[in-house]
């Protein structure tokens, strides 16, 4: 398809992760409150979108926590700046296998396998404005796991959020997942126009070179928005790539602890660069009400 670069960006942050990254920088937030703060502090350098993990708040270990999910919504909306809410919904599918010659039974250390209903339970809960459907199902190089998401359970997960009324962020970690995405469209489980999140560079999905990254460019229906990023060192590159070929922008500590050679960043300092990164090619960076506009969201109001 003609690729045309897109003039009215908007902004993710991908706020902490689920990585083994809570000892790798003293900026990477842990407690709800300070995984609140941090996007609050992304809001402000301008992020239209703030996409939130929970972890353990002694350990910094990804957590599903019902109560943590809950307390970093309700901070983030009764904070004075506005902004998208964004929660994972990827947690609760990781295998990992014994050893090759005796695979089964599971290792019950790291193996985290529920059904769809508790995939989806803290965004029946929290009600954001999008959650994340990884499309599909692909071995981690991190922690030596597999990362399953079957067509039964994307079904069952898909339909459970179009009728929660909260929009799906499809995550494509390989051409395979979009050719997925656009069946269950098809199928009528996910509203078009769609949103997806291109993710780039994650052993062992799409890496992150641009034959590859146009591949997965070229495979998104026309009608609807992508984001894209890659990890570590070429955050920043993606952020231009993805606004080149007609798509937004994500960066945050999920992705990449550093603002330059050995200097940690904050999220903050990584959205503001990002920021004038899209704003120096000539786009203008979009906030959070008009992102709910160009994506039909619906935002709640804080618990009171």
């Amino acid at each position: 398809m003609p690729l045309e670069m897109n003039r009215e960006v908007f902004i993710t942050c991908a706020v902490t992760g689920s990585g083994g990254t809570q000892d790798r920088s003293p900026h990477v937030p842990r407690s709800p409150k300070q995984i609140a703060e941090s996007a609050i502090a992304a809001a402000k350098a301008g992020a239209a979108i703030v996409h939130c993990h929970v972890r353990d708040p002694e350990t910094g270990a990804p957590s599903r926590r019902l109560d943590l999910y809950r307390e970093v919504t309700d901070r983030i909306r009764e904070a004075e700046v506005d902004v998208v809410l964004n929660l994972t919904a990827g947690m609760g599918g990781d295998m990992i296998f014994g050893p090759t010659e005796s695979p089964l039974p599971l290792n019950e250390e790291g193996t985290d396998m529920i059904g769809a209903a508790a995939r989806v339970e803290h965004v029946a809960e929290c009600l954001p404005e999008i959650c994340t459907l990884d499309c599909g199902t692909m071995n981690f190089a991190e922690a030596d796991y597999v990362m399953t998401n079957t067509p039964g359970m994307l079904q069952a997960m898909g339909r459970m959020m179009t009728h929660l009324g909260v929009k799906p962020e499809i995550e494509a970690f390989d051409t395979g997942h979009l050719w997925y995405a656009k069946q269950l469209v098809k199928d009528g489980i996910l509203d078009s126009p769609a949103l997806v999140q291109l993710c780039m560079g994650v052993p062992w999905g799409a890496p992150d070179d641009l034959n590859t990254f146009m591949a997965m460019v070229n495979n998104v229906p026309d009608d609807w928005t992508f984001s894209a990023f890659a990890l570590g060192r070429n955050q920043m590159a993606y952020a231009s790539a993805s606004v080149l070929a007609g798509g937004n922008v994500r960066v945050g500590l999920e992705d990449n602890l550093w603002l330059d050679k050995g200097v940690l960043a904050e999220n903050w300092q990584l959205v503001e660069r990002a920021n004038t990164i899209v704003s120096n090619m000539g786009a203008r960076v979009i906030g959070a009400q008009e992102v709910r506009e160009k994506l039909g969201l619906v935002k709640r109001a804080p618990k009171g």
